[in-house]
């Protein structure tokens, strides 16, 4: 555990970079589009909206 919070960024800095190197975003299954929000569904779920499209699911 590192004992200061900028040990405790750098984790997470390293972290996001192993994981943009495996191309993992989230993409549309209608249109593609990798501009997806997520949001909170009425149950406490969670479910993808895409800005570019419109279209929703989880």
């Amino acid at each position: 555990m590192p004992t200061s919070i900028l040990g405790e960024v750098d984790d997470l800095l390293d972290v996001a970079e192993a994981g943009a190197c495996y191309g993992s975003a989230l993409q549309c299954p209608s249109c593609g589009s990798s501009h997806v929000a997520q949001v909170l569904g009425d149950n406490g779920g969670i479910s993808f909206v895409c800005t570019a499209c419109g279209h929703s699911w989880s």
